[in-house]
């Protein structure tokens, strides 16, 4: 049996019917750019975040950066990241000019240890960029109990977190606001790029959706220097259909993370271990073994693709060459170690059974 890591036909195939119609709707309207679609997705995915505000943009990382840009976030400030994650996160706050500030994760979960987070602060922190990793919420209310006390910004990064729940509430209502990625790989994905960014502030939404258009909210008049970054129309209704799924979608890929636990117990394998409070979507099932190389290359052979999210940490890519950054051995050393297992709401038992025994058999 061949396992691809992920395939977007199978994920989108219960919905291709509601999709085509969707998509036929917007090149039947004549409106292909900030329309009723993204107005209408724009109002359901506040609505089921549980936030007053959502702003489409044109990707995640425009989410991120636009998001720091509108609280006045620039150069001269610093910015608190975990170490390990996609580099994303650190490129909002470099493309924002403030200074990225790393922070080693929990071992365990890869998400922000909070003790580390306030010890990192200076006097030119100005925000603290959570990442839910692997699906997983970051532990928010220690996170956010810290920003408090220091006056700071907390923006989620949820790109792979659509649905997640801490202590009950929806990641998006997590932080002063979250950022989104609608890549077609995430739980809620489009059918291209797209983003978008939550918040329950009123002001910095206003400043956002100025920055995502060109610096203007009535046309020919320009208030701030901006970008073009919209999420649009076709996106917007083909997210709209997905976003009906999403919570029954992350209900299978839960079903899918409990299988592979007992699938895989009593192999030498670390699997993901759920922090107190949080309620996982499953964008990802990461092992670790400091044999992952040669696990990956049997399961390959024999048919089963896998993948390493991440392989480099961001402090080694060739854009961060140059810069004196501390020590991150945990960093490193999850590089090494990580593996990301197949994961979608498709998989039948057959499949998960079969990535189990090919595991168990490298094993024996």
């Amino acid at each position: 049996m061949s396992i691809e890591f992920l395939n977007l036909r199978r994920v989108n195939e219960p919905l291709l019917d509601e999709i085509q119609q969707a998509v036929a709707r917007v090149v039947n309207s004549g409106w292909y750019v900030l329309g009723a679609e993204t107005a209408a997705f724009e109002e359901e995915f506040a609505r089921y975040c549980g936030v007053r505000h959502c702003i489409g943009v044109g990707n995640g990382l425009d989410a991120l950066h636009l998001a720091l840009r509108a609280r006045g976030i620039g150069p001269g400030d610093e910015v608190i990241v975990p170490s390990n994650t996609f580099i994303a996160t650190w490129l909002a706050v470099s493309q924002a000019g403030a200074r990225v500030v790393p922070v080693e994760p929990n071992e365990r979960t890869c998400n922000l240890v909070p003790d580390r987070v306030e010890a990192a602060i200076t006097p030119r922190t100005r925000a603290i960029i959570p990442v839910h990793l692997y699906g997983q919420p970051a532990e928010m209310e220690s996170i956010n109990a810290i920003a408090r006390r220091h006056g700071l910004f907390v923006l989620e990064d949820a790109a792979q977190a659509h649905g997640a729940r801490y202590n009950g509430s929806r990641t998006g209502s997590l932080g002063d606001a979250a950022a989104f990625s609608f890549y077609p790989g995430k739980n809620l994905g489009g059918m291209g790029d797209g983003g978008a960014i939550v918040t329950n502030d009123d002001d910095l939404a206003t400043t956002i959706r100025k920055l995502r258009n060109y610096g203007s909210t009535v046309k020919y008049r320009h208030e701030l220097v901006a970008v073009n970054s919209r999420l649009d129309e076709i996106q917007a209704a083909i997210l709209r259909v997905k976003l009906r799924a999403l919570d029954s979608e992350n209900a299978r890929r839960s079903g899918v993370a409990a299988a592979y636990a007992k699938a895989l117990a009593g192999i030498p394998l670390q699997l993901p271990v759920v922090a107190p409070g949080a309620e996982p979507v499953w964008h990802l099932y990461v092992v670790r073994t400091q044999q992952r190389d040669a696990l990956q290359a049997h399961l390959r052979k024999n048919g089963i693709e896998t993948l390493v999210h991440y392989p480099i940490a961001c402090h080694k890519q060739q854009a961060y060459a140059g810069t004196d950054w501390p020590a991150l051995p945990i960093a490193e050393k999850l590089q090494g170690e990580i593996l990301s297992l197949p994961m979608a709401p498709y998989l039948t038992s057959e499949e998960i059974q079969t990535v189990a025994a090919s595991i168990s058999k490298h094993f024996s």
